[in-house]
C-alpha cells in the first residue's frame, strides 16, 4: 500500500539559511523510488515555492497557502481564493491600525512597496520569487489571493485578533527580529495544512492510516495531528514536539532521513 508523506519547508526541508542537507534530497528520492508519494506542505503560497534546489528534489505535488492550494503532478486539484470584498475589508481594517500586509496567491505575491520601503524581508522576497512579485495597486479587482500575511507590533495583536478571528484562521508566529515584528497569517476560515492533506488523500484514494507529516512550528500543528504519523523536527517548537508521535533530529542533523528510516519508509 502506498504511503503519502508531507513535508513542511521552513525549518523542515531547509534550515534558516535555506540549506537542504544532501541526506534529505537522497532520502526523499528513495521514498518515491519505493512507490510512495512525497508532497510539499507549506504555509507559503505557491508563488513563493519556486526554489529550483527545493523543487528539483522531486515531489509528486504541493499543498500551499495552508491548504487553500493543492496540486498533483502540476495539475491543480483544489483552489480556494479569497473574494475581492474580503481582501478589501481586511486591508481596510489593517490599515486603520497602520499594519502592513502581503497578499499571497498561486501566481504572485502582491505588496505596496511604499509601505515596506527599506524592509529587508521584502528585499528577500523579491530575490526569492523574482517576476512573481507585483506591486499592489489601489484596485484589487484582478488580484487572486489565497491568504495574507501581516507585520504586527506587539501592541496590535489583540486588536487584530478581535477584528478577524470570527471569520479567519489566524496563525501568529514567533517574532523574527531580522525581518518583521510578529508574522500573522490570515487564512480563510476552516482551512489548514490538514485540509490540504485531506484533499490529496481523497484525490489519490489514500487512507489516513498511510499518511505521514514532518513539521517544526505552529502552522504545522493541525497536519501533525491529522496524519497517522506526525513527526516533529528536533529544531521544532515545544508545542509541535508535544503534538507529534515521533520527534526526529534537527534538519541539519539528517532528521528527515533518520525518521524515514525509523518508519521503514526507506
Amino acid at each position: 500500500m502506498k504511503k503519502a508523506v508531507f513535508f513542511d519547508i521552513d525549518g523542515t526541508l531547509w534550515d534558516s539559511h535555506m540549506r537542504i542537507p544532501p541526506s534529505t534530497v537522497s532520502s526523499i528520492r528513495k521514498l518515491r523510488e519505493k512507490g510512495n508519494y512525497a508532497f510539499i506542505c507549506s504555509g507559503r503560497s505557491r508563488a513563493a515555492i519556486c526554489s529550483p534546489e527545493l523543487l528539483d528534489i522531486g515531489f509528486d505535488g504541493v499543498v500551499a497557502s495552508c491548504g487553500t492550494h493543492v496540486e498533483y503532478q502540476g495539475k491543480m486539484i483544489f483552489e480556494k481564493y479569497m473574494s475581492q470584498e474580503e481582501i478589501e475589508n481586511i486591508l481596510s481594517g489593517l490599515h486603520a491600525y497602520g499594519i502592513r500586509a502581503i497578499l499571497e496567491g498561486k501566481e504572485y505575491l502582491y505588496v505596496n512597496s511604499r509601505e515596506f520601503a527599506g524592509d529587508i524581508y521584502i528585499d528577500y522576497l523579491r530575490k526569492l520569487v523574482k517576476n512573481r512579485f507585483l506591486e499592489l495597486k489601489e484596485d484589487v479587482q484582478f488580484v487572486h489571493v489565497n491568504k495574507l500575511s501581516a507585520d504586527l507590533a506587539e501592541r496590535d495583536m489583540e486588536k487584530v485578533k478581535k477584528m478577524l478571528e470570527t471569520d479567519y484562521e489566524l496563525i501568529f508566529h514567533e517574532t523574527i527580529p531580522k525581518y518583521l515584528h510578529t508574522v500573522l497569517e490570515i487564512v480563510p476560515k476552516g482551512f489548514s495544512k490538514a485540509v490540504g492533506i485531506e484533499k490529496v488523500c481523497e484525490y489519490l484514494g489514500i487512507s489516513r492510516e498511510n499518511t505521514y507529516a514532518f513539521g517544526d512550528s505552529v502552522n504545522d500543528l493541525e497536519m501533525i495531528a491529522y496524519v497517522s504519523h506526525g513527526i516533529a523536527m528536533g529544531n521544532g517548537t515545544e508545542d509541535i514536539k508535544v503534538q507529534a508521535d515521533y520527534v526526529t533530529d534537527a534538519v541539519e542533523k539528517d532528521g528527515i532521513e533518520k525518521a524515514l528510516k525509523h518508519f521503514r519508509l526507506i
